[in-house]
């Protein structure tokens, strides 16, 4: 009796689908391009972390976190990287680690400019905000949609989904952290006669760089955690590990696999922010 008069329902579903057969069809050699360049990318980047051997790379943190950190930190990330030699899963961390440097490259690249002219444009913040706050209430799996849509299965769509994914916390940052360099900086600055250009490049983007890094950090931790996500369409690496022991019902491939990428995410937690806090 109370129900919702169904000849009032109305469905766009289907200008939607209709946007997307005619982009697939139109624009077939764009996105082509696209996931021909970042297939490139990631593959290079992957040969080049398996080929630098494991020591030295294990090596590598330690004198990060002893340098950025503590002697501590370090033995502690060298133990968490063992064991996951240990456990056989080192490719696959690697290979995780390839889709994360990759996502975070390129939503820094995207994310550092959009945060700069929404500091710079008024309207632009008003317009662009309810975009982002849409992207950081997304449930995961829908990221996967556009990817699939345009790129098939595999590598290539996600990375896409997580660099839509991992993308508001550096614009958002981006933008807090110049909004944030105090106005009197910035008039001192107009007064000695200082363009836009000059006041963005040596005022305001090295005063809000500690922000910026922080988002960095962030949108870093973002990408990591759609790992198990995007492993759904076909992306290999410690998250395909974690869906193929759901799916077994494997409890110690689980384990092993699912606390690989807790210890990758500590790791990488730690020392992006000790990094971005050291003046």
């Amino acid at each position: 009796m109370f129900e919702y008069p169904e000849n009032l329902t109305y469905h766009f579903g289907n200008y939607i689908s209709d946007i997307v057969d005619w982009l697939t069809v139109h624009w077939s050699g764009f996105f082509d391009g696209i996931s021909s360049g970042l297939l490139w990318m990631l593959l290079h980047l992957n040969d080049f972390l398996t080929w630098v051997p494991w020591w030295y790379f294990i090596l590598t943190v330690f004198l990060l976190a002893w340098q950025y950190k503590s002697v501590s930190s370090g033995i502690l990330y060298t133990l968490f990287l063992l064991l996951i030699c240990t456990f056989g899963l080192w490719d696959m961390t690697m290979f995780t680690l390839t889709m994360v440097m990759a996502s975070v490259a390129v939503s820094v690249i995207i994310g550092i400019p959009l945060g700069i002219v929404m500091a710079l444009n008024k309207r632009f913040e008003v317009l662009f905000k309810p975009v982002l706050d849409a992207m950081q209430t997304m449930p995961t799996f829908v990221y996967l949609i556009p990817g699939i849509f345009f790129f098939g299965l595999g590598l290539v769509p996600g990375v896409i989904s997580t660099i839509i994914y991992a993308l508001p916390p550096i614009i958002r940052l981006t933008n807090l952290g110049i909004r944030g360099v105090p106005k009197e900086m910035v008039e001192a600055g107009l007064s000695f006669g200082a363009t836009k250009w000059q006041l963005l490049k040596k005022l305001q983007l090295p005063q809000a760089l500690p922000t910026i890094m922080l988002g960095v950090n962030q949108t870093t931790m973002m990408a990591l955690a759609m790992v198990v996500v995007a492993s759904m369409v076909g992306v290999e690496g410690l998250g395909l590990e974690v869906l193929t022991a759901l799916n077994q019902i494997d409890v110690a491939k689980g384990f092993e696999a699912g606390i690989s990428i807790v210890f990758i995410a500590i790791i990488i937690d730690r020392l992006t922010l000790a990094i971005s806090e050291r003046p």
